[in-house]
């Protein structure tokens, strides 16, 4: 083959390799490379970056389509916001909990949405939630469900957005869950129908003069909440006047600030004519605590104002909320 004959060949190699990146550009394969730019440019500029209280999260969808909770106590939160969630989270079933090991507040919600237990106990499994394909997780980061150090893991599978529950009122976690998934009119409306609750109740109920001690018997120890925590802060917006703990400092969980726990008798001492309201107690529970020689000669025992708040006060979000405050109108209206 001489010169002419190369060169010509040549050229007709690179007419066929430019016909084939034509091709590529604005033929069949054209179609996808489109798809791709139109769509990536449309998710990279739906997708938000978000700051939470793990870290900042980047590529969160500004419509989530497949939510997966790491919280049992983020779940209900979500649920009240009308989020998709699939799958959660369960604890063991317990008298606080349906046969899941879900809330009883929030296990119809759970129900009628069809969310799916993810897995049992309070260390993520990373790869039931991978599994399950979330195009974003959300969790806790204090409580017994803290998932801070599953972090990272849990980033691999889709994005991760973890809050603390424990320091803040559930109305502005509402807030900022709303904000942060896109929900902001959800959790407007969520907190307004809560707040008009609020009004109707303390105007039609009599509070009580003396304090309200908001306890929770631990046989060995009574844990005592502050009237920072998510149950001071409502029953103060009903007009109560919530007992501060005892001076000194208790026995916390994981840093938590919204109660600590003190020996029987120094929280029996602190709260002297407090009235006593008990949170996540059976009925028998709170009989058999105050029947204790430290609490049974207290003033509120003796004048029967002791007040059963309810089972699933324990972690208040919209549902459990609701339920204290249906009890606090019973018990005073």
């Amino acid at each position: 083959m001489n010169g002419r004959q190369l060169r010509a060949r040549f050229r007709g190699v690179a007419v066929v390799a430019a016909g084939l990146l034509a091709l590529s550009a604005c033929g069949g394969g054209g179609a996808g490379a489109k798809g791709d730019k139109s769509g990536g440019d449309k998710a990279a500029a739906a997708a938000r970056t978000v700051k939470h209280d793990a870290g900042t999260t980047e590529k969160v969808p500004a419509e989530p389509k497949r939510i997966v909770s790491v919280s049992v106590t983020m779940t209900g939160h979500l649920l009240a916001l009308d989020a998709p969630v699939v799958a959660s989270q369960a604890t063991p079933p317990s008298v606080i909990t349906d046969k899941q090991g879900f809330f009883t507040q929030w296990s119809d919600a759970a129900a009628k949405n069809s969310v799916k237990v993810a897995y049992q106990g309070f260390e993520p499994d990373v790869e039931k939630v991978l599994a399950l394909k979330p195009d974003l997780i959300v969790g806790a980061s204090s409580g017994a469900e803290n998932a801070e150090k599953f972090y990272d893991k849990l980033s691999a599978v889709a994005p991760t957005l973890l809050y603390r529950h424990d320091d803040v009122s559930w109305q502005d976690l509402t807030a900022r869950l709303g904000k942060d998934l896109g929900l902001e009119k959800r959790a407007g409306e969520v907190v307004a129908a809560h707040d008009k609750r609020v009004g109707e109740v303390k105007a039609a109920i009599t509070v009580p003069e003396q304090s309200a001690a908001l306890v929770r018997d631990n046989q060995s120890a009574m844990t005592v909440f502050t009237p920072e925590s998510a149950q001071g802060r409502l029953l103060t917006s009903l007009g109560f006047t919530v007992l501060e703990p005892p001076a000194g400092k208790g026995q916390t969980q994981g840093g938590r600030s919204d109660f600590a726990e003190f020996s029987q008798e120094k929280a029996a001492d602190t709260a002297k004519d407090s009235s006593l309201l008990f949170v996540s107690h059976t009925p028998e529970e709170i009989t058999a605590a105050t029947e204790r020689p430290v609490w049974k000669d207290l003033a509120a025992v003796k004048d029967k104002r002791v007040y059963d708040l309810g089972l699933d006060t324990f972690r208040l979000d919209y549902y459990s909320a609701g339920n204290l405050i249906d009890k606090i109108e019973k018990a005073f209206g």
